[in-house]
């Protein structure tokens, strides 16, 4: 029964394509995620990476091709409504309002969970909101740092917190963009755990480029150049691949 469950694709791309100008970002990519742990898309810089993942997303348009998520068509939506669907995601640059507190960004986070009619009540009065955002203090190692000032953690701390905010609304898919960017090497590895952990309950898919954190992390991998899939599989695959050592790594190994 787990196994079937795990094989499900959770969300389908076909044949994305994206043009600026005269600049073909990304041109006709065919993707699927499979339901529970690390998915990732590496490639070196200009591939196309990000541009695929705003279009899965929605925070760019698609020229042409279809998005499926949890077997509709999500192709038309604005990012928003697919929040609502159960598709969260984090951002390269840091997001999250420095001058609130660790809980209360939580707690504006996990407004969301509040019926609409009482989405803009004060926050003192969101029951349901402030019992969320404790039990990502809790499972996000943040409880001592609830009272603290968001612009006041680390830069380490500031990424674990902009993670339990985007988990505010327990997606089904939780789509990452380089989460570990600038991080110590030891904030990386709880990074990585974090991650681990978070991919046994909920989807993830992953954009970075520490290759040695995505491989450890990952079950299946899609490499992109120039705008294109370049290859994909499990990452001893990837790492085989000749065509992938010659343009992400430079050479053969």
């Amino acid at each position: 029964m787990t196994e079937n469950r795990n094989n499900q694709k959770i969300l389908v791309a076909q044949e994305l394509s994206k043009s600026f100008g005269g600049l073909k970002a990304v041109e006709n990519v065919s993707f699927s995620i499979e339901q529970y742990g690390v998915t990732s898309i590496i490639g070196p810089n200009g591939a196309g990476k990000s541009t695929f993942f705003n279009l899965i997303n929605g925070a760019i348009k698609i020229d042409s091709g279809q998005v499926s998520f949890k077997g509709e068509d999500i192709t038309d939506l604005t990012p928003s409504n697919r929040l609502r669907r159960g598709m969260a995601r984090s951002f390269q640059i840091t997001n999250l309002f420095f001058d609130l507190t660790v809980l209360n960004n939580l707690q504006l986070a996990c407004q969301f969970i509040e019926d609409r009619k009482r989405l803009f009540q004060q926050l003192s009065n969101s029951r349901r909101a402030y019992e969320r955002a404790n039990e990502l203090l809790e499972s996000f190692e943040l409880e001592e740092k609830r009272d603290s000032l968001a612009g006041e953690l680390s830069h380490g701390e500031q990424r674990r917190l902009e993670i339990a905010v985007t988990m505010a609304s327990k997606p089904d898919l939780l789509l990452l963009d380089e989460p570990t960017q600038g991080m110590s090497h030891g904030d990386t590895n709880d990074t990585s755990e974090l991650i681990l952990a978070l991919s046994k309950k909920t989807t993830v898919l992953l954009i970075e480029h520490d290759v040695e954190l995505v491989m450890g992390l990952s079950k299946h991998v899609m490499v992109m150049s120039q705008g294109v899939k370049l290859a994909e599989g499990t990452p001893s695959e990837i790492r085989g691949n000749h065509d992938v050592q010659v343009a992400y790594f430079g050479e053969s190994h």
